[in-house]
């Protein structure tokens, strides 16, 4: 199974925008989705700041800002592999 962890915060549209991509593309793998907001957990919030969403999978870092469908499948296929 691969895991993903998206770093986001409340009413943040490049959150918004990769959490859909992950939601098109996750259901292709078997793949689940955790998903943190930071907002509020001063640990997170120094770690991350204003920079978020942050996406790792399977605890290594893979996209801050943004991903395209594409380049998730690839991460994605790739984790498969391993």
């Amino acid at each position: 199974m691969i895991e993903l962890t998206l770093y986001t915060r409340n009413d943040c549209e490049l959150c918004r925008e990769m959490e859909e991509v992950i939601a098109a593309e996750l259901p292709k793998f078997d793949a689940q989705l955790r998903r943190i907001e930071i907002d509020g957990d001063a640990d997170l919030e120094a770690r991350f700041g204003i920079e978020v969403p942050v996406l790792f999978v399977n605890d290594r870092k893979a996209f801050k800002y943004r991903c395209t469908p594409a380049e998730l499948r690839i991460r994605l296929a790739r984790e498969a592999r391993s």
